[in-house]
């Protein structure tokens, strides 16, 4: 299964939000921490991006989206 990691840009048109915005959002914990590409080069897996944007249209709140988050960022760890 092919992992597509989508870079800032791609990540703010997905969301609609501002790059001020999305880091606001990973402070608070509803939306995940990227993943370092080396360098200073990050990005955010784009399973996450549509997970969080399909909670957003489902009109979760926010502690069921930080849920989310934490499960989203655990996942992490077990991919091989």
């Amino acid at each position: 299964m092919t992992q597509t990691i989508l870079r800032l840009p791609a990540v703010k048109a997905a969301t609609g939000l501002s790059r001020s915005t999305l880091y606001l959002r990973i402070a608070h914990g509803v939306f995940p921490h990227p993943v370092s590409l080396g360098g200073r080069a990050v990005g955010w897996p784009a399973h996450e991006v549509a997970a969080l944007n399909a909670a957003r249209i489902a009109a979760k709140p926010d502690a069921e989206i930080r849920a989310l988050v934490a499960q989203l960022e655990a996942a992490r760890k077990t991919v091989a």
